[in-house]
């Protein structure tokens, strides 16, 4: 007897390591969601700034605007939002360096630039990756050519609900979803059995497990606060359990294999196991 997999939460994150916000419906492209880290934060070197190495970046919420989005700063209402097209021009570009792969972007604004300095107490820029940049999902796990966005790897991550609730029971402090910053978020079916998922749809929308998400230091990150859980947790309990040669996996990178809409509440098939 199959299990009912539903589609249960689509997420967009417009600017890397910032806020997201959830959408009923998206569009689904070669390098991820529509919109989805299409914008970057970088220092003064251009090297790419994450809530790793800068957890502050966590209270700078996002929400859908007409044509774009706005940035707001959870602790300072004296910042009036800032509003960011989808798209930049290319007007100015530079080269940036995010993990080992070196992308050339377009600038934004320089009114961006200085929010963002003021926002978070230090030199840095905002960027855009248009369609024209090139960038690979890793080569050796990628005989489809597949593209990825400002993301760390993969055009799309994939959580069950199932694997949270469980990762839950064995916290002290149960946490959100959100500390994981996925794109697609399903229920039904028992926890973690996307671990063995190879080709898989949802609704019409082909797509393809890769392999496990590695997960690092952001998911100690309380999103309302940008505070670390001083015990380390999630991480540490999913160690005891989820550790799988020196990474620590939860989650499931993703390509996709067309375009498409996905909506809230399609169904999701899997086609095939590893």
């Amino acid at each position: 007897m199959s299990v009912s997999l539903t589609l249960t939460g689509l997420y967009v994150y417009p600017v890397k390591s910032l806020g997201g916000y959830a959408v009923s419906e998206a569009e689904v492209t070669a390098r991820g969601l529509r919109h989805d880290r299409r914008w970057l934060i970088v220092d003064e070197r251009n090297r790419f700034m994450t809530q790793r190495q800068q957890p502050e970046l966590a209270l700078l919420l996002v929400a859908p605007a007409y044509n774009g989005f706005l940035i707001t700063h959870r602790q300072r209402p004296d910042l009036l939002p800032l509003f960011v097209p989808f798209e930049a021009t290319p007007e100015r570009t530079l080269f940036v360096t995010i993990w080992d792969d070196m992308a050339w972007a377009w600038r934004g604004t320089a009114e961006a630039d200085e929010w963002l300095a003021e926002a978070l107490g230090r030199p840095c820029r905002l960027v855009y990756m248009s369609d024209m940049v090139r960038r690979d999902v890793e080569p050796d796990l990628n005989p489809e050519g597949q593209l990825v966005s400002f993301a760390d790897g993969y055009p799309f991550l994939l959580i069950g609900e199932p694997a949270l609730a469980d990762l839950n029971t064995r916290l002290a402090q149960p946490v959100p979803m959100n500390r994981f910053r996925p794109n697609l978020v399903f229920d039904g079916g028992v926890p973690y059995d996307d671990d063995n998922w190879e080709n898989f749809q949802i609704g019409a929308v082909p797509f393809r497990a890769v392999r496990g998400c590695g997960r690092c230091v952001l998911t100690t990150i309380d999103q309302q606060t940008a505070t670390k859980s001083p015990l380390g947790d999630p991480l540490r309990t999913l160690a005891t359990y989820r550790k799988v040669e020196n990474s620590i996996m939860f989650g499931q990178n993703v390509t996709g294999g067309g375009t498409g809409r996905l909506r809230v509440g399609d169904a999701l098939t899997v086609l095939s196991r590893k």
